[in-house]
């Protein structure tokens, strides 16, 4: 139904009146509105077979434009007459308008596809889909960067070439900026899952940025990392120690309870990790794998365990004196309080954080391991390539052996020539 320009005419609406800019405004309410629409049925003729049913109805393109469209739905042998032909299209018709429906209800700016994305990806309960921290960083990017700059855009009036030079003008790291483009992209592939936007909507699909890194991450040396550790307290020593000689992340040594390690065949099963003081998963499956744990490492945890008043099975390996053990102590308290400030009397320039003893351990690993692909599981990189990954399989001994020669290094360990 149309309705009539009005010119300088005031509209007539339930015994009151509009005027004219008033009356534009009920138009596009009034023309926007969803609508249940039934179709069309004809039979048409078909010069070389028998004459088919045809269905047309409109719907609304990726551009907001009406547009005609029409599906066969079958012959005149099949359906006799127009009320068998009718009844095959019920299930189209409903369709159609139950998509019709969810478009028109869809979100209008990048904000609302936001929240509503937040709602059903990042729910702060459900921990199935991403970890915490993941989720954590997804909210810093939104909130900081993305919806200052695109937040009130119309989801179509984000374009490519405006996101990437906005992008090269943010002043951060390549790194930083490519999670910014990716997490953008995630918004938006969000919203053609939920059929609000088409299949080819994504603008951030043709965005080109860069993720080089622009300096080599830090590493220590073993005379810094022998300085570092004679001077941590017994508890940050020992997560020092684990830290430096499995490549775990610091989330993941925290997630370690006394009952995860194993003394007599020297392992540690990787079951969890604890972020900002909540319990998750791992970061990826492959994170879980259990890790080796050198003769040495062993004894370093045992002496931890003399000391702690926190030495069941069921306690946390690197408890809290503050929350009386019922978690393991802040990875960014520790580190603030305790680890750079003991770097600094150290002696230590480089910029100090838990992650430098995984950088540390994995560039030794290069250096001293003689299989990509041991050095690959004891990372517990998700993969090299694909071939690698299905068909090759480093055995437990052979990555005890790599880590091994770490250690020696580390500690300046001999051994005896068989």
């Amino acid at each position: 139904m149309e309705v009539p320009y009005l010119g300088a005419r005031s509209l007539d609406v339930g015994g009151g009146k509009l005027m004219p800019a008033a009356g534009a405004l009920f138009k596009e309410s009034f023309l926007s509105r969803p609508r249940y629409q039934n179709g069309s049925l004809k039979l048409m003729p078909r010069k070389s077979s028998a004459s088919v049913w045809i269905y047309r109805w409109r719907e609304t393109d990726e551009h907001g434009e009406r547009q005609l469209r029409k599906q066969v739905i079958g012959t005149v042998t099949q359906y006799p007459t127009k009320a068998l032909a009718s009844s095959a299209i019920e299930s189209l018709r409903l369709t159609i308008n139950q998509q019709g429906f969810q478009r028109m209800a869809g979100p209008k700016t990048f904000s609302d596809l936001v929240n509503h994305y937040r709602s059903k990806e990042l729910p702060e309960e459900n921990h199935q889909r991403k970890t915490r921290k993941t989720k954590k960083n997804y909210e810093g990017n939104l909130k900081n960067h993305i919806l200052p700059r695109w937040g009130s855009f119309r989801l179509r009036d984000i374009r490519s070439v405006d996101v990437e030079e906005w992008l090269d003008r943010v002043s951060l790291a390549p790194s930083s900026r490519a999670k910014l483009r990716n997490v953008m992209s995630t918004v938006f592939r969000h919203g053609i899952r939920w059929e609000w936007l088409g299949q080819h909507e994504n603008p951030i699909a043709m965005v080109r940025v860069s993720s080089k890194r622009t300096r080599i991450p830090e590493t220590l040396t073993v005379e810094e990392f022998l300085a570092l550790l004679g001077k941590l307290p017994d508890r940050e020593r020992a997560m020092g120690v684990v830290c430096a000689t499995t490549g775990l992340r610091i989330s993941e040594t925290l997630g370690l309870k006394w009952g995860d390690i194993d003394f007599q065949t020297g392992k540690a099963n990787v079951l969890r990790s604890v972020v900002d003081g909540a319990v998750g998963r791992c970061k990826t499956e492959v994170s879980q794998q259990p890790v080796p744990l050198d003769d040495l490492v062993l004894a370093e945890l045992q002496t931890w365990r003399t000391i702690t008043m926190y030495s069941s099975d069921t306690d946390w390996v690197f408890a809290s004196d503050h929350a009386f053990g019922k978690m393991p102590v802040w990875a960014v308290s520790s580190l603030q309080k305790i680890l750079q400030p003991v770097a600094k009397r150290a002696g230590i320039t480089k910029r100090i954080g838990w992650h430098i003893f995984r950088h540390t351990y994995s560039s030794m690993l290069s250096e001293y391991g003689d299989d990509v692909k041991v050095v690959q599981e004891l990372m517990r990189h998700a993969k090299i390539n694909t071939t690698m990954e299905i068909y090759t399989h480093a055995r437990m001994e052979k990555k005890r052996q790599a880590q091994s020669k770490v250690v020696d290094v580390l500690f300046g360990r001999e051994r005896t020539m068989v």
